[in-house]
């Protein structure tokens, strides 16, 4: 069974998406369709934009999706997903894959998601780290003990577990998890604390725009980031969808999920192979392929 993944945030790079825009004109269509549902082109921004420009949330998150999907629907033929799942903002970018939302829903979705996610950062300082070679239970068991908001956001791989929350509490809580063992704690270079209680703001406001969107029954089963588990009912797939922005992104069990339900090789479909990386952490053995290399190829 083919799994087909979509990065998130941190996965951007200058000129994502420029060999797509030459040489084909369907997916030319469908950046330049993305620069008028945005007001802006932000495909200047995607081809030849600064690191620096990059990296703000309102550009990285639509620029990520629209190089995912329109490299997924350049695959053609070969795109025979028989599950799917995508990390953080990646879930969008799947549900457009597998025909839950459509490319222009999608996008709107994830153009709303990000200056919403943005909106709440500027509202409170706050920050993420990374926490290298720790189990899970003890990482968040130190994360419960600390004064103010610092929790589990992303269970990544075995060994590499990311926390958010308010900047003094993710310090406190690095200095702790360093004394208890980690390999590394480290600061992430992000705008604020994604996927903790501090993104209720984003998370109310993301609410009313995905509840007015239409989901339509998709063609093979998602794997969502709150559940790790494989659904196919649109409602649910919302409620899942608006909880994500609050909750923990359980990737490590997303990918065992996958794997205990028949994947046999996983298709990372974006900018990057980041999550190709992650899928190896849980199992060296699995096949893995970058959806960028197969157009490339021809």
């Amino acid at each position: 069974m083919k799994a087909y993944v979509f990065p998130g945030q941190g996965a951007q790079f200058s000129g994502m998406g420029k060999n797509l825009y030459d040489s084909s004109a369907s997916a030319k269509a469908l950046f330049e369709n993305a620069n008028e549902i945005l007001g802006f082109e932000i495909t200047k921004t995607m081809f030849e934009g600064s690191d620096d420009e990059l990296k703000q949330t309102k550009i990285t998150q639509p620029a990520i999706f629209i190089h995912s999907t329109i490299l997924a629907n350049t695959l053609g033929g070969i795109f025979k997903p028989d599950m799917v799942a995508g990390h953080s903002l990646g879930e969008i970018s799947a549900l457009v894959a597998n025909k839950t939302l459509q490319f222009e829903d999608g996008l709107r979705l994830v153009s709303k998601r990000a200056l919403a996610m943005q909106k709440a950062c500027e509202s409170e300082p706050s920050t993420m780290a990374a926490i290298l070679s720790l189990e899970d239970e003890v990482v968040e068991k130190i994360c419960a003990e600390i004064e103010g908001v610092v929790v589990a956001a992303n269970y990544n791989c075995p060994g590499q577990l990311v926390i958010s929350g308010a900047f003094s509490a993710v310090e406190a809580a690095c200095a702790k998890l360093t004394e208890a063992g980690a390999r590394r704690a480290l600061i992430l270079p992000v705008g604020g604390a994604f996927h903790s209680p501090l993104m209720e703001p984003a998370r109310a406001e993301l609410a009313e725009a995905i509840n007015s969107t239409e989901f339509s029954a998709p063609i093979c089963p998602i794997y969502q980031n709150v559940t790790a588990s494989a659904i196919t009912n649109p409602t649910e797939i919302k409620e899942n969808l608006i909880a994500q922005l609050t909750a923990p992104v359980k990737w490590t069990q997303t990918v065992k999920q996958m794997m205990n339900d028949g994947a046999t090789s996983f298709t990372e479909v974006g900018p990057g192979k980041v999550l190709m990386g992650l899928v190896k952490k849980a199992d060296r053995k699995m096949e893995t392929i970058c959806a960028a290399d197969l157009v490339s190829a021809g």
